[in-house]
């Protein structure tokens, strides 16, 4: 029975990692019909930036309250510059190409941001990885007091941010002008802008918003892991990207559940087979569900012209 419990929480822990990229994936999916596949390497060049941000700050001031938040304010606000940037001079102009050519460059800024931050042209960049500081202390607690069953902080804390940004966002897009703008743009954006609504700046927020959580998710799973480095983004990202899918793309709580699926299942396979099975088990669960159901588990089939 502890094992089983353990098992769960270190699934639910790993899952909200996933549930947090995803949400930045589902969010520009839903606006803009993009899949961003930088994504995942937009939230490793926040890892970066919260690493260099907490080695300036030094000990103790990177663990107390005032660095912690200096590290995260500047992480997700660096990487909200960085997705406002990619989508103002990559994807904006390429907004009524084929999907395809999105899709490509996509692709090519992904390995762009990831090999060139193996380049040694600074203290920060390189290709080998790097411990991240004990910005947050790990504490832990025996549950019932049994040895077997414990829970660490970080796991709490990362499942506590992943719920009140899943209900934050939903809020902001059901319940705020933002949202409905966002809804708009996403149903058609030529529509929207013959009504008002400055499409340019709803993507652009939206790209920012996406961002800036990435690197929130990626400072929680430096944590947990207490390495970066450079190709980190790509793993996290396809994983992100798989739960997105698996919980229907476009759909804010579809990607939180997405997310903490996926983590479970990988725990499970992990706890009770061969950590060499767990990107194949993960990957065989997308495809089943997708048999199951092709657009996720909270996702809507919608016709379309072609």
């Amino acid at each position: 029975m502890g094992d089983l419990v353990q098992h769960l929480i270190n699934g639910l822990a790993a899952g909200t990692i996933y549930a947090l990229v995803a949400l930045g994936y589902t969010m520009v999916y839903g606006v803009l019909k993009l899949i961003n596949f930088a994504h995942g390497d937009v939230m490793m060049v926040g890892t970066f930036g919260a690493y260099a941000v907490a080695v300036g700050l030094g000990r103790p001031a990177q663990s107390s309250l005032l660095g912690v938040a200096a590290i995260f304010l500047v992480a997700m606000g660096g990487c909200a510059l960085l997705g406002l940037f990619i989508e103002r001079f990559a994807y904006r102009p390429l907004r009524e190409k084929p999907r395809l050519t999105a899709l490509i460059t996509a692709i090519g800024i992904s390995f762009t941001l990831s090999y060139g931050f193996q380049l040694d042209f600074g203290p920060l960049p390189g290709a080998a990885p790097r411990a991240f500081p004990e910005i947050i202390p790990p504490r832990e607690w025996l549950v019932f007091g049994d040895r077997t069953v414990v829970i660490w902080n970080w796991q709490v804390i990362s499942l506590l941010i992943a719920l009140l940004l899943m209900v934050a966002l939903q809020a902001l897009v059901y319940r705020s002008r933002f949202g409905r703008a966002m809804r708009a743009v996403s149903f058609d954006h030529r529509t929207a802008a013959l009504m008002g609504i400055p499409v340019d700046r709803v993507i652009a927020l939206t790209f920012m918003l996406g961002s800036a959580l990435a690197a929130g998710a990626g400072i929680l799973f430096a944590i947990k892991d207490t390495v970066v480095q450079p190709l980190m983004g790509l793993y996290v990202g396809l994983k992100a990207f798989v739960a997105a899918v698996i919980g229907g793309i476009g759909n804010v709580p579809g990607a939180v559940v997405g997310g903490l699926l996926l983590g479970l299942v990988e725990e499970f396979v992990v706890g009770y087979s061969s950590s060499s099975w767990r990107d194949a088990v993960a990957f065989s669960f997308l495809i089943l569900v997708l048999l199951v159901r092709p657009s996720g588990l909270f996702g809507t089939v919608t016709a379309e012209k072609v």
